[in-house]
This record gives C-alpha cells, sequence and structure tokens, in this order.
C-alpha cells in the first residue's frame, strides 16, 4: 500500500542569481520553480542517506571485534 504524500511547506530564500536560473530552467523544462526545489531536495536527501550509511556501516566494520565483546 502506498502512503499518501504529507504535506510540507518550505520557504526558501534564494540569492537572485539562483532564483533566476530556477525560473529559467523551470521556463526550459516546462515544469513548476517548485517541482524542480523538490527534485532537488529529493536526490539531496538520497545522497546524504547514502552517505551517512556509508560512514555507520564503516564505523561498525573498524570497531565489530570491540562491539563483538561488548555484546558477550
Amino acid at each position: 500500500m502506498s502512503q499518501l504524500p504529507l504535506p510540507l511547506t518550505l520557504d526558501l530564500t534564494a540569492d537572485p542569481a539562483l532564483r533566476h536560473a530556477l525560473d529559467d530552467l523551470a521556463d526550459a523544462t516546462g515544469r513548476r520553480p517548485q517541482d524542480l526545489a523538490l527534485d532537488a531536495v529529493r536526490a539531496y536527501v538520497r545522497a546524504e542517506e547514502a552517505r551517512v550509511r556509508e560512514v555507520a556501516e564503516g564505523l561498525a566494520e573498524a570497531h565489530a571485534g570491540l562491539l563483538r565483546r561488548l555484546g558477550e
């Protein structure tokens, strides 16, 4: 069963150059600036989740022996 999206309202302050670039990209792709921003947030969250997971796995691997001893 898929979950319905939960509303999330963000108020972002972008410098004029970024806002102009976002508006230009929206015009060029026929999409709304909000949709482009949401895609960017999704991509950032996926990348950060992967980065944090890699760090956590690396720490767990580096300290596996200690964690095993603590669990005994």
